[in-house]
């Protein structure tokens, strides 16, 4: 077991932390994988080596030091490749660590008896089309003709789902930027079921990147959404924005966007977080120039408020509807 997942339990007002917690799990290991909000893959075939101790206790190490620095605990996921990592974590609690086994018998019994929707990939459409033909397990999907899933998923979709039911693991950890974004959290008091209120609390989340965003002299390529509910469970979705971009008005509108593409229904929300990606220097980025005066003028109104921010605090300038109790 050389691949680790990761899941810290993150509370929603510690969920910028994970950007810290991913700076711990460098001291084992350069080759990590953030999966925001608050996972990341982690290559450890060097940092077996390096410090003579194999996945499994790596695991425990990496277990006991976010809860002693940061007073986190976390579920770890141990496979030989990525996608087992990802399937062992599936169930597992905070506090374990699972390990899907290498041997060839045990690694089939395993895959035998998982969901089709364990496997990383294949989201709810695809496992709810699998199971009206009755492959419902990967087990079965293993067993089913090659032919078959291409009809299902298409060429290349059913090509990669048979290799996957087979237990053939062509992914791979790939090092991205993780300290390269910014987070703002918006828990509320209580679960709050008010869509009005969970619009607010997006519209200040989304201030709040972009004023950070331009005092850095950082633009912004990706947004993501988190909205955790009242049962722990989250929902995260991410857009890459036309331009890089620190415009607090830009942030808004897709952060309203990916909201109202969700359809809540009486949801329960416990907490609203957005996380401003893919950061790089505002001088490197370029904006796309337009004749619409509105545009032009909510950006130098942005500028004077930035300014008084700077110099009254960051509650000096802010919008009238986050102003209204």
């Amino acid at each position: 077991m050389t691949i680790l997942c990761v899941r810290f339990q993150l509370p929603p007002t510690h969920e910028a932390a994970l950007p810290e917690l991913l700076g711990m799990l460098e001291g084992f290991t350069p080759v990590i994988e953030a999966l925001p909000p608050d996972g990341a893959l982690v290559d450890l075939r060097g940092a077996e080596r390096y410090f003579g101790r194999d996945a499994v206790e790596l695991a425990a190490l990496i277990r006991v030091r976010a809860l002693a620095w940061y007073g986190v605990d976390c579920a770890i996921g141990a496979g030989s490749g990525p996608m087992f990592a990802r399937m062992a974590l599936r169930g597992t609690r905070p506090g374990e660590t699972r390990v899907v086994p290498e041997e060839p018998r045990a690694l089939a019994e395993f895959l035998d008896e998982q969901p089709v929707a364990a496997l990383p990939g294949v989201g709810a459409a695809t496992a709810r089309t699998l199971c009206e033909y009755g492959l419902d397990t990967v087990g079965k999907v293993a067993a089913a003709p090659l032919s078959t899933l291409q009809r299902l998923s298409g060429a290349r979709g059913g090509r990669e789902l048979h290799e996957k039911a087979q237990g053939i693991d062509r992914g791979r950890v790939v090092p991205n930027a993780v300290s390269r974004s910014l987070a703002a959290e918006r828990p509320f008091s209580r679960d709050e079921l008010d869509p009005n209120r969970h619009r607010r609390a997006l519209l200040s989340a989304a201030e709040e990147l972009g004023a950070r965003l331009r005092a850095l002299e950082k633009v912004c390529r990706t947004l993501t959404l988190t909205v955790r509910y009242a049962d722990r469970s989250t929902t995260t979705r991410s857009r890459t924005l036309p331009e890089p971009t620190a415009h607090s008005s830009a942030l808004t509108d897709a952060a309203y966007r990916m909201y109202e593409a969700l359809g809540l229904q009486r949801a329960r929300v416990r907490a609203i977080a957005l996380r401003a990606e893919g950061l790089d220097p505002a001088e490197q980025a370029s904006h796309q120039l337009t004749f619409d005066e509105l545009d032009e003028k909510a950006r130098r109104i942005e500028e004077v408020a930035d300014r008084a921010r700077a110099k009254f605090g960051p509650r000096a300038v802010i919008p009238g509807t986050l102003a209204l109790v």
